[in-house]
């Protein structure tokens, strides 16, 4: 390690920061082996305060997971891989439409003139004068 005027230098701490968060990493794995950061290995890196795992090319287009410590950056990392794996919740709009459209076959069957009231194309009966 170099000394400078007795300091010793930033590069020392990176690789002691560097084999602990690999070390964490390890150990993190061995105790989930099935859990998606045992499995892909994402990468790590230390940004201001916070660890952050990536899988893929960058924050921006692959699964990330950020913490306050190695162990938090990849459980979260595990949450947002899982959730990528499941399928996408429908929204209160497409549900009412679903609903609304059963509503309407409902009473479709109900009511043999449905698609013509529906269409403003009621016949008009006559009734006794």
């Amino acid at each position: 390690m170099k000394k400078n005027s007795g300091r010793v230098s930033g590069r020392g701490r990176v690789t002691d920061y560097a084999a602990a968060a690999t070390e964490q990493m390890e150990l993190y794995c061995t105790a989930r082996p099935g859990s998606p950061s045992a499995v892909r290995r994402p990468q790590l890196c230390f940004r201001g305060e916070l660890w952050i795992a990536v899988l893929g090319p960058s924050v921006e287009e692959g699964i990330v997971g950020i913490g306050a410590t190695v162990v938090a950056a990849l459980r979260a990392f595990d949450v947002q891989y899982l959730a990528g794996l499941r399928p996408a919740v429908e929204t209160g709009s497409k549900v009412g439409a679903r609903r609304r459209s059963n509503a309407e076959a409902r009473r479709a069957q109900r009511s043999p003139n449905f698609d013509l009231k529906s269409r403003g194309q009621v016949p008009s009966f006559a009734g006794p004068s």
